[in-house]
């Protein structure tokens, strides 16, 4: 079986200046090793800040345009010049409070394609579709509509059952594997075998210290997108080494 170096990615949300982004890297220095790839996704304005050698940085989101009359938007070319090598799309607060839907985020996707900007694709079910029983068939549309028409890119899909972000549950190990293993094999079919086995399919929603160990020894589980524990720089550096053993 092919072995995926584990991704370690922070999204800091609404959170920490430039002057605390910087401050928060010294903290990771030296606690790094090549067994985990770590990315942090901060605010649009810490990003031309924040310059390291162990950290892949990037952003939470853009938009589909290369310019334009759009108050308030960024684009891949302004992201790319800022520093960002990855964009987070499709996050499920993106789609629930500022209603993005699948089709938007196809756009983005293929934008970020075209940019060579590395997204990281957000799919999840809500707690009340996965109590209907429909948490694959939500997360096959959801993957088949972003997808849809492009050929095949280097990817790193992020499985964030919206039921677990923010409110402190988190999925067990074996149900987490089980929607990674279904998102696998749908890439499978999708774009091929070769593609699903190298593409990094990582964990989110209320990663902690303590449930990052056994997360990481699920087959399919490649890593984790880390919301609030990331802010913190010691949590942090302990969900890294939980993935790194």
């Amino acid at each position: 079986m092919l072995k995926r170096t584990p991704i370690i990615a922070a999204n800091w949300k609404m959170y920490k200046t430039g002057t605390e982004a910087q401050e928060f890297l010294t903290h990771l220095k030296g606690k790094i090793t090549p067994a985990v790839k770590v990315f942090i996704a901060p605010s649009f304005t810490a990003l031309p800040v924040m310059t390291s050698q162990e950290v892949v940085i990037g952003a939470q989101n853009m938009h589909e345009a290369d310019e334009g009359a759009f108050t308030g938007e960024i684009s891949a070319r302004m992201l790319k010049n800022a520093g960002a090598k990855f964009v987070i799309l499709g996050h499920s607060e993106r789609r629930r409070l500022f209603h993005e839907t699948d089709a938007m985020i196809h756009q983005k996707l293929k934008k970020a394609f075209s940019a060579h900007l590395l997204p990281i694709l957000c799919i999840g079910e809500t707690l009340e579709e996965r109590e209907a029983g429909k948490t694959f068939e939500v997360l096959s549309h959801q993957l088949k509509t972003a997808l849809a028409g492009l050929p095949p890119a280097e990817l790193i899909i992020a499985y964030e059952p919206v039921w677990a972000i923010g409110t402190g549950k988190t999925a067990t190990p074996e149900t987490a594997q089980e929607a990674h293993q279904f998102c696998r094999e749908l890439l499978k079919k999708l774009w091929g075998e070769d593609f699903a086995a190298k593409t990094h399919i990582l964990y989110g929603g209320s990663v902690t210290p303590e449930t990052a160990h056994t997360l990481s020894k699920q087959p399919d589980i490649d890593g984790a997108l880390v919301g609030g524990a990331s802010l913190d720089p010691k949590k942090f550096i302990q969900i890294i080494q939980g993935f790194s053993v």
